[in-house]
């Protein structure tokens, strides 16, 4: 059995004991999150598709830990101007742990 959910703009295809990193969520650590944007639902070969979500079905959550990830360097230049940005970007992540999914 697997479920495509939608979380921070991103779809994610997940099953049960599944550890992800998602965008991150204002959760604390331990907590359970229930994410019930779900698109799309499989079990035992029988598809359930959303239009576009599917009503009344959820994945049920666990919060891991939450992180960033590793840095990103954006450089850029114009050559004989002597212009160069360089910055850096991390991007902040909640790391879940699928207990269910209900569908």
């Amino acid at each position: 059995m697997f479920a495509v959910i939608e979380t921070g703009g991103k779809q994610y295809k997940v099953k049960v004991g599944d550890v992800l990193n998602v965008e991150k969520l204002s959760v604390e650590n331990g907590e359970v999150v229930e994410i019930d944007k779900v698109l799309m639902v499989e079990n035992d070969g029988l598809f359930q598709v959303g239009t576009p979500v599917i009503e009344g079905a959820k994945v049920v959550a666990k919060v891991v830990e939450h992180g960033r990830s590793k840095k990103v360097i954006a450089f850029r230049y114009k050559p004989k101007k002597n212009v160069r940005v360089k910055k850096g970007h991390r991007q902040a992540y909640t790391r879940i742990l699928v207990e269910s999914i209900n569908a």
